[in-house]
């Protein structure tokens, strides 16, 4: 038993490292935007896809080219917009003719959603149709044409950027396609001290060497690490009522559910609490979750899984400020007990 818990905290200590050098590889050129930067590695090594919202020129296409290039991962960058056809993301069958023989048939040319990082920019400039190429993919990490199954590679990951402001010509994702993004990371301005390091690198000939410091393989062995960490009962009780409190008319809800909420968090949300909780307590240097660890998961993990109704809407109301009533509201194991 021993054996084995040195074991784990050498795997955590190991895991700890990587995310440290990853996060410091993005680092040379991200300026700020810590929050997003830890989101967007906590989605990799959980497994799960990223959505990152924000106005333009805040460097959310440029923070996943960065980590594109600090990891030894397939890049492909696709650009949304909206003649783009399931087929150029997926791929199509093409007629080939084989010089020997003269005989011709259809051979599957592969589209970029083969590759092991996708970036998907500006993906609601695409249509619904084109949008919903991707959904096999994010969930089955598989891609059928044609009546063929084809597997992708793993690790698989969709790190997709939206603009929240310029709404014309765009089509809002399906809440069936938002549920299968792990995080929904909300990217800010960047403060005074961080634009000026900005200017300091953009208008002086700053050429940051980025160097691929993490393979597949390592990534997907610390998805091995989080899954062993431990999760008590009685925090993954907190974390199912948390999911539990955003279904209207529920038995956790509270008041401000039943008034602005439609619909509630589907079972992906809870999961998505737990692994990234368990992320967090390994940073931490813990290796067991606590209330705070799902705490700070809460916002990412839920905000785009809450469905507003029209009185919300109509009062301007965003999911984080129900998610943040129901982190204010909702009692702990411990508090429960007192």
């Amino acid at each position: 038993m021993p054996a084995g818990e040195t074991l784990v905290e050498q795997q955590v200590a190991e895991f700890r490292g990587e995310f440290k050098k990853l996060r410091e590889e993005v680092g040379k050129m991200i300026v700020g935007q810590h929050e997003i930067v830890e989101g967007v590695l906590v989605c990799l090594f959980a497994g799960g896809h990223a959505l990152l919202e924000g106005v333009p020129g805040l460097g959310k296409t440029l923070l996943i080219r960065t980590l594109a290039q600090a990891l030894h991962l397939e890049f492909a960058r696709i650009q949304f917009t909206p003649d783009l056809m399931p087929a150029d993301i997926i791929g199509t069958n093409i007629i080939t003719e084989d010089p020997a023989t003269g005989r011709r048939g259809f051979q599957f040319q592969r589209g970029p959603l083969f590759a092991q990082m996708i970036l998907a920019d500006e993906i609601n400039r695409a249509t619904p149709k084109t949008q919903s190429a991707l959904l096999e993919g994010m969930q089955e990490h598989t891609v059928t044409s044609g009546g063929v199954k084809y597997t992708l590679k793993e690790p698989f990951f969709v790190m997709a950027t939206q603009n929240p402001i310029e709404q014309e010509g765009t089509y809002p994702l399906p809440e069936a396609q938002l549920d299968r993004f792990f995080y929904k990371l909300l990217v800010g301005y960047s403060d005074r001290d961080e634009l000026r390091t900005i200017l300091d690198r953009t208008t002086s000939g700053y050429k940051p060497d980025i160097q691929p410091v993490l393979s597949g393989e390592r990534i997907i062995a610390g998805q091995e690490v989080v899954k062993r960490i431990v999760v008590a009962p009685h925090v993954q009780d907190y974390a199912i009522r948390l999911t539990l409190a955003t279904h209207p008319n529920g038995q956790f809800a509270p008041a401000s559910v039943n008034k602005y909420v439609r619909w509630g968090s589907s079972p992906r949300g809870a999961q998505a609490l737990a692994l990234a909780a368990k992320i967090h307590a390994m940073l931490d240097g813990r290796y067991n979750v606590a209330f705070d660890d799902v705490k700070k998961a809460a916002l990412p993990a839920l905000r785009h899984r809450l469905l507003l109704n029209f009185e919300g809407e109509a009062e301007g109301l965003s999911t984080d400020f129900i998610l943040n009533d129901i982190l204010g509201t909702l009692p702990t194991a411990a508090e429960k007990a007192a």
